[in-house]
């Protein structure tokens, strides 16, 4: 049984009922992000026995001069497990498990181990973003059904949440800088740990993150997208462009892609929903980042809130001279390197519409309260059978601040592979958040070939 706190009861039981329009929450209620709740939201209050600390909004301080592109490097470095979580002592622990992580180890029973580490809550944002999800809490609305929304800019949009598609949006709006450029690799990774490395450049530019803008220049776009391939051989040259809009009902993601066999540009309608998302079809398109796109084709219950073992402040497993090979092991990463804490999180259910179709029929999403990135996914097939398990990483990017995944893991716990994003431990440079900003004319679909045949 979830323990839900009392200040959020009233949420719980309106999260169940039929999304409409309205989502604003009055102002009144809106004060609460200054007084018992974060900036974004989440309980500044502790746990009742302490093991999850009071918020204090303290982030994290750089352990050496920062600038971007730089390894992050481990603030602290000096943290030993308080305990480990293995197969023998599965039972002690599995009320703070979610039905996923209880999966991996019965499906790694000798091998899957999750190290605890004390709770630090270093999820901080920019006191901008503070002060504009405080503006959305009481202008943000729903669009009819929950497919997108309106009237809010630079921050979370609905920090104190009625419904499980709130959360959701929630999660899609949230605050990773404005522009960033990064090496973005691959791994897939087979059943005996072997695995094939695809690395790709990525460059985002979060439109609605943009200080200079407001809500009406967005003109319904979220952000702009641009992926390009540089290995293997095969896929060199390989570009995608995305527009991310915000109510992707009335106006479906935008997607280009660019074949450097063909040299031509085409419209890539079929970059969304169970898509398949990486290169060997383990993980469907809008799993990555544990979950994007339109959320329409699921009704979104909000569950409640739970405290449970999440990785967080995982450093170490990205630190410059870290191996690919150090960290892929047959099943899962090289527990060595994850560090997981007690934090709560906010638990949303997504069952299949009777009139939609994909590949799963059911997806539980936990989302940090600290941040609303979403920390663990679990997925189930049409038979409602648990069927992958999507693990996010996370670390605070001490130089935006924002709490967002070091690295993504995608488990598919039939065929026992996985696919890792975001690795870059063994790249030179790591993800650069100083870049100036483009202007949104710099990604459009002439840009593609320029970028295909450099």
């Amino acid at each position: 049984m979830f323990k839900v706190a009392s200040l959020l009861s009233m949420a719980m039981m309106l999260g169940t009922v039929a999304v409409t329009a309205q989502a604003a929450v009055p102002a009144q209620e809106a004060q609460q992000l200054r007084t018992v709740l974060t900036p974004l939201g989440g309980e500044k209050a502790g746990n009742a026995d302490g093991s999850i600390p009071a918020w204090t909004g303290a982030g994290v301080t750089p352990p050496t001069p920062y600038k971007s592109g730089d390894h992050y490097v481990d603030p602290f470095p000096q943290d030993k497990p308080l305990f480990t979580i293995t197969s023998a002592n599965l039972a002690q622990y599995k009320d703070k498990l979610t039905p996923g992580q209880i999966a991996m180890f019965k499906t790694y029973p000798d091998s899957y181990q999750m190290p605890v580490y004390q709770t630090r809550r270093t999820a901080s944002a920019p006191q901008w973003v503070y002060d504009n999800t405080l503006k959305n809490a009481t202008t943000a609305q729903l669009q009819e059904g929950g497919n997108g929304f309106t009237d809010a800019f630079g921050g979370i949009p609905f920090p104190i949440p009625k419904s499980g598609v709130e959360a959701v949006w929630n999660h899609l709006a949230r605050y990773r800088g404005t522009h960033l450029v990064q090496p973005l690799n691959e791994a897939s990774v087979e059943a005996n740990g072997n695995f094939t490395m695809y690395k790709f450049q990525q460059e985002i530019l979060f439109n609605y993150y943009d200080q200079t803008s407001n809500y009406a220049d967005l003109k319904n776009v979220m952000f702009h997208y641009f992926s390009t391939a540089i290995s293997p051989p095969r896929s060199a040259g390989e570009v995608d462009l995305v527009y991310e809009t915000m109510d992707q009902v009335m106006e479906p993601r935008l997607a280009w892609a660019y074949e450097p066999g063909t040299r031509r540009v085409r419209r890539a309608p079929t970059l969304a929903y169970d898509t398949p998302g990486d290169n060997d079809g383990i993980m469907t398109l809008d799993s990555k980042d544990m979950f994007n796109g339109s959320p329409d084709r699921f009704d979104w219950k909000l569950i409640g809130k739970k405290e449970i073992y999440v990785p967080y402040n995982n450093y170490r497993m990205i630190a410059a001279g870290v191996t690919y090979k150090d960290l892929f092991k047959p099943g899962h990463l090289n527990p060595a390197y994850t560090r997981n804490e007690l934090h709560r999180v906010w638990v949303v259910e997504g069952t299949l519409k009777k009139t939609a179709r994909h590949l799963y029929s059911k997806r539980t999403l936990y989302f940090d309260e600290d941040s609303w990135q979403i920390v663990l996914a679990d997925q189930y097939d049409g038979r409602g059978e648990l069927w992958r398990v999507s693990i996010a990483y996370l670390i605070n990017f001490y130089n935006l601040p924002t709490i967002w995944s070091a690295v993504d893991v995608f488990h598919d716990l039939q065929s026992r592979r996985y696919v890792a994003q975001k690795m870059g431990s063994e790249e030179p440079r790591s993800i650069d958040f100083d870049q100036p900003n483009p202007s949104s004319d710099y990604f459009n679909p002439a840009e593609l070939r320029r970028r295909g045949t450099r």
